[in-house]
């Protein structure tokens, strides 16, 4: 097994990377009173804090540049659709 050719990211970017996470929670909690596009917000929301997940604490942005395009792409091409399917199936208003 060979060891990586990469360095992790020190406490400063852990730290960054927190922070952000935290004005988008905080962004999410205002948007969760918009009445007309609360859903799509949301939804993008979500996908950005969800990659920043995945990109620096799951280490996805220091691997192969595939790893990333697949995991976002799943969350474009399933996640986002089956959310919008169910959302249609349940009538709830979007």
């Amino acid at each position: 097994m060979q060891d990586s050719d990469h360095t992790s990211p020190g406490w400063r970017e852990y730290v960054g990377i927190a922070v952000a996470l935290g004005v988008l929670t905080v962004i999410e909690l205002a948007a969760a009173n918009l009445t007309a596009f609360r859903v799509p917000v949301l939804l993008v929301l979500t996908v950005i804090k969800a990659s920043l997940v995945a990109l620096w604490y799951m280490h996805l942005k220091f691997d192969s540049r595939l790893y990333s395009v697949l995991f976002a792409g799943a969350i474009v091409v399933l996640a986002i659709p089956l959310t919008l399917i169910l959302m249609v199936l349940f009538q709830y208003a979007i």
